[in-house]
């Protein structure tokens, strides 16, 4: 009784006031698209405000740091991501913010596949085709990625020492210019991200062998998963979910997970996101942060094989 009275009006009166949802990425990002969709869920659902705020710099290091440094009442939240909570840790030795200490995971609202895209002139139909054009050491494979230490990259590195390959890496200046040199066949491989990679999938100027993500993408229904190709337990997804500052009550945290997940899986917000090409989640604060640990183990493990520097 006495834990029930204690506990009762923390969640009862949350959100006391306007909430901020800041966003680790630029306006427009999957991430900001589903973050805009969840705050006007939620503002009907509290009856107060939720404020969309996008601090991208540094890779979203900026935003991280931002709400790490919050009142920890749930007033203001991250909409951090791969990026920010598994790859920037893993990748560097000094980052603004504890990634491990500083927040209290709240739900994975959704995740972006990437592609394995190759140029139309490799005659390769899956997977396990590409990895036998690449065996002879004489004609190595080259693939373009948005830059060093990029999830482009690393899902590129994840494959080779998945599938037991080599091939030659051509780091870019983001994955427009990454999807430029496959597209003028100056690399013949690629890893994209969906939303980016459409366009030339639909043009032919690029053909795709499969999806890094556990299940098919909605826009490319046919198209076989890496797992399901021949390489199982493979997976790489541009993830994207709500985290609050470290300290946040337990109940308030409960509360915002629950009616996350209800907006994030409306009919309405799940259709606009499989517009965008993302694939819509939802989760409890305990299968999050197992995510964001396996994600970090599994990434420093190729960081450190192939010894990926940043840019």
């Amino acid at each position: 009784m006495l834990v029930a009275i204690a506990s009762g009006p923390v969640f009862a009166q949350y959100p006391a006031s306007a909430v901020t949802l800041v966003v680790a990425a630029p306006a427009g990002d999957e991430a900001d698209v589903s973050a805009r969709l969840i705050a006007t869920k939620l503002t009907e659902r509290w009856g107060r405000a939720v404020f969309v705020e996008n601090k991208p710099g540094d890779a979203g290091a900026a935003g991280a740091e931002f709400v790490a440094k919050a009142k920890p009442d749930g007033h203001v939240l991250l909409m951090g991501n791969v990026v920010t909570q598994v790859i920037l840790p893993a990748l560097l030795k000094k980052i603004p913010y504890d990634a491990d200490r500083a927040f209290a995971p709240v739900s994975l609202v959704g995740e972006v596949p990437l592609v394995l895209l190759v140029h139309p002139s490799i005659k390769a139909q899956a997977p396990r085709d590409l990895v036998a054009a690449a065996k002879p050491k004489a004609s190595p494979l080259k693939y373009a990625s948005a830059g060093n230490g990029s999830l482009t990259h690393l899902a590129a590195a994840l494959f080779e020492s998945t599938a037991r390959v080599q091939f030659v890496h051509s780091p870019q200046k983001g994955e427009a210019q990454a999807l430029s040199e496959l597209v003028a066949g100056r690399a013949t491989l690629a890893f994209a991200s969906l939303p980016d990679a459409i366009g030339q999938i639909s043009a032919a100027r690029v053909r795709p062998l499969a999806v890094t993500s556990a299940q098919r993408a909605a826009a490319l229904p046919k198209l076989q998963t890496v797992a399901e190709s021949g390489y199982p337990g493979y997976e790489v997804t541009e993830w994207f979910g709500l985290l609050a500052p470290a300290g946040t009550p337990t109940a308030t945290i409960e509360k915002i997970s629950k009616d996350v997940h209800r907006a994030a899986t409306a009919a309405d917000v799940r259709s606009k996101l499989e517009q965008k090409g993302a694939i819509t989640v939802g989760s409890s604060p305990a299968q999050f942060k197992a995510r964001i640990e396996s994600d970090r183990q599994r990434y420093a493990r190729v960081i450190q094989e192939q010894n990926i520097k940043p840019d």
